[in-house]
């Protein structure tokens, strides 16, 4: 399964980032493969529409998790109809704590 976990930056050592829509990269983790990439998000600095445009591009990658440190009320019902997890970390966590996080509850 990939997760796509909302980053500050593209490196592990990244925080996560609290905007899902407007977040600069997602780190696409595989769990089966313990592998992971950083996409930037081109989406974030659009005028209307950064949520959607950032679930349409998150699921191009086949995710069934998102991890972000909130989800806009418009995005809520659109991930719930495609049946991917939302994760909310409010903690100051970095991508590699979330890293070891998922692989430790496969």
């Amino acid at each position: 399964m990939k997760v796509a976990i909302s980053s500050t930056g593209n490196s592990v050592e990244s925080k996560v980032d609290p905007r899902f829509g407007r977040c600069p990269f997602f780190c696409i983790y595989d769990v089966d493969t313990d592998s992971y990439t950083f996409e930037a998000n081109n989406s974030m600095n659009s005028e209307h529409g950064a949520g959607p445009a950032a679930v349409q591009f998150v699921t191009s990658f086949n995710v069934g998790k998102i991890v972000s440190g909130d989800f806009g009320f418009k995005i809520k019902p659109i991930l719930e109809n495609l049946g991917i997890q939302m994760i909310v970390i409010k903690d100051n966590k970095t991508i590699s704590d979330i890293i070891t996080l998922l692989k430790n509850n496969k």
